[in-house]
């Protein structure tokens, strides 16, 4: 169940925004094999200066469509994260226009009694889920 959390600069419009979080969820349920139904996206535009994504030293220019997805997830393994980062980085670039370089992950590993989902319970881990 991950918490994907989108981060991206303000000016895009309602269609391209709904169509980034669809593609997103389309892409975890098929390369983390999450359950239909277990979404969980907080999407946040900024102003150009509140998002600084260098490049590393890796001589990747950003422009300002540049999008950082941040997913809280259990443990994946290294061949589904690379096909995570691939499929969706593909599926963006193809569908959105959204070029490549302007794509950036991190994931991090949680388990399970890091979850409630309300009424200060740990549903993986009374049963209820």
């Amino acid at each position: 169940m991950p918490l994907m959390r989108i981060d991206l600069i303000k000016g895009h419009d309602e269609d391209y925004l709904k169509t980034l979080l669809n593609i997103a969820y389309e892409v975890q349920v098929d390369k983390f094999s999450t359950p239909v139904g277990d979404r969980y996206q907080i999407l946040t535009q900024h102003e150009p200066f509140e998002m600084q994504i260098l490049d590393t030293g890796l001589g990747i220019e950003r422009s300002k469509d540049v999008v950082v997805f941040n997913l809280v997830t259990r443990p994946r393994s290294t061949r589904a994260k690379l096909d995570f980062y691939q499929a969706l980085t593909d599926r963006l670039h193809d569908e959105l226009g959204l070029r490549r370089e302007d794509v950036v992950f991190s994931l991090v590993p949680n388990n399970d009694d890091d979850w409630s989902f309300g009424k200060g319970e740990a549903q993986f881990l009374n049963g209820e889920l």
